[in-house]
Parts: C-alpha cells; structure tokens; sequence
C-alpha cells in the first residue's frame, strides 16, 4: 500500500521547458528507495517538490493520505512529517554539533530534547563530537549531524539529495551501509536520490531511474540490468559493445568470453589493470573498438583474441 504519492507531478521554470514530466512513484511505509538519474534530469527538483518547499505546475503528492501543500498555500513552506537532507549539509557554522541537532527542536519541552538529542548522538555515533563545530569534523561526521538534525523531529519519510557525493569511496561505502541499517532499525521511509549507481545498489534493491525529468523504469536491479528500457538505463550498469551487424543491438563486456583459437577475431590494443579484471580494449576486423573484460588476466597488449558470446545476452532497443 502506498505511504508517500507522488501523483503525475510536472514541473516547468520556463514555458515550454519542463524539469519534470508527468513523475509518479508510490513508496510503501518503511521502505528505502534509490532514484538514480544524471546531473539535470530534476531529481532535486522533485525532492523539494515531495518536501513541500517548491511549487508543482501539474499533480500531487500525498502523504498517508493527506495532501502536501505548495509552499505559497502555507505560512512556513515544509512539514516536519518529510524532512530533506541536502548534499552540502546546511550546517550552521557557529553552532555545535549538540546545538545544530537541537535547532528544529526550539519550542519542544526541555526533557523531550534531551532524550531526544541523547538518543540521535548514540545512534549516530556522535557523543563524542557532540561540542565540535562543523570545521572540526570530517565530510561524514557533517553530514551524520545533517541527518540527526532531520530526524529530531521524527519525520516519517527522509528525503537524501546525493548526500555522499563530497566524500570518497571509503568514507561512503561505510556511512552507507551504517545508514541504512539505521534507517531499516527506525522504519522511517526513505528516498535516496543519487547519479552513482553503486551507491543506489548498497543502499537498497528498489531503483528507481530518471532521465530529463521522466521515469525510465523501476524494479530489482536485476530486472533492469538484463531488461532496461532504454539506452541510458542500460549504460548505468556497464558500457555497451555495439554489434557490428545488428542495429541497436549491444553486448555488454562481462557477457563475452574470450578465447585463443575460435571466435571473433579481434587484436589488444590496450591493457588495463583493474580490480577484479584486466580492462581490454580491442578491435575488431571492422574496425570497432570493444571494452573486454579478461577476468583470469592471461591476454597482453597486441596479442589476438578471439570473442565469443550468448545470443540471449544481446541487448537489443527498439529506439536509441
């Protein structure tokens, strides 16, 4: 059943030049889910639009039934129910990490914010940070009291707009994971919007993709991967070999199978070393330059090679 609606919403700064086209998406109460979608494509645009805090031209957004308002149709645009996390954290500089929790919590009673400011520092790690300033802190640590700021009001649907795209891989990868068991401990509902697709992976199996403004597809990443829609779904998950004799027909690197002796011929004209594989770059008679991947890392550079694959592991688009 859904929780959070998001009802044909459509979104235009100038006439003629929609940000976002006729966008719906039902999330049921507790889930986690990533939408994935390149610079521009409105996905900010959207969370604001769910968080209440910008005006839609077209459609609706509920909440457990109840209508979100456009920001002109209430004194203080926003509801504490939908709480937005921004990727530059919005952390006040000169206030403490306990002090930067406590904000939204103002006017609450005195020992219900400190249960509550106790409660989100053990949760997110932060007891012992809780009187640094912001510029005391690392990437990770920010945007966790960026998040305990959020949750101190008990929102019911959290809204993350590429909250990890300034820390690198390791800090990510580990504030991921750590997130989301928090979030599945909570039960809280959650849009994870993102243009990296591992981190959509690590984060959940519910992807949604969205490209200028449109939903593209959505299921288990799975489905997507050996099914997508179109050529920009399928490119999220690996580069696409075009078939030499087959129009918008593709192969994906991990699909074809290298040998010595029978095949496709081809020649290595570019080794790379990479973590689970040597990367090889090479041509084929025709002229086409493959991406191929040589997991037992046993092909040189400038040696021949020949390509063999499974028909079934084809893609084929009806447009590109």
């Amino acid at each position: 059943m859904s929780y959070l609606k998001i009802d044909a919403i459509h979104k235009s700064f100038q006439e003629g030049l929609p940000v976002i086209k006729n966008f719906s998406l039902d999330i049921p109460k507790g889930q986690i889910i990533s939408l994935v979608g390149e610079s521009g494509s409105g996905k900010s645009t959207l969370l604001r639009i769910i968080a209440g805090l910008e005006s839609r031209n077209e459609g609706e957004v509920y909440l457990d039934g109840t209508r979100i308002q456009n920001p002109k149709e209430q004194l203080v645009p926003g509801i504490d129910e939908i709480q937005l996390v921004f990727q530059d954290y919005h952390l006040y500089p000169k206030s403490t990490v306990e002090e930067n929790i406590l904000r939204p919590l103002l006017l609450f009673d005195k020992k219900y914010k400190e249960s509550r400011l106790e409660m989100l520092l053990e949760l997110l790690g932060l007891k012992a940070f809780r009187d640094k300033f912001p510029r005391h802190l690392s990437g990770g640590q920010q945007q966790k009291v960026a998040i305990g700021r959020a949750l101190s009001v008990e929102p019911q649907v959290l809204l993350l707009d590429e909250p990890f795209s300034s820390l690198d891989t390791i800090q990510r990868r580990e504030l991921i994971m750590e997130l989301k068991t928090m979030f599945q401990n909570l039960g809280v509902t959650v849009l994870f919007v993102t243009h990296d697709l591992d981190d959509a992976l690590q984060m959940t199996n519910d992807l949604v993709i969205m490209q200028k403004g449109k939903m593209i597809q959505k299921g288990h990443p799975e489905e997507i991967f050996s099914k997508p829609k179109n050529l920009y779904a399928a490119k999220l998950f690996s580069h696409l070999n075009p078939l030499p004799n087959k129009e918008k027909t593709y192969i994906r690197p991990s699909d074809v199978q290298l040998f010595k002796t029978s095949g496709i011929p081809a020649r290595i004209i570019e080794r790379q070393y990479l973590v689970h594989y040597n990367q090889l770059m090479v041509k084929l008679t025709d002229g086409t330059v493959w991406k191929i991947e040589d997991k037992k890392r046993v092909f040189a550079e400038g040696e021949k090679v020949f390509l063999k694959w499974e028909e079934e592991k084809e893609i084929t688009f009806s447009k590109v």
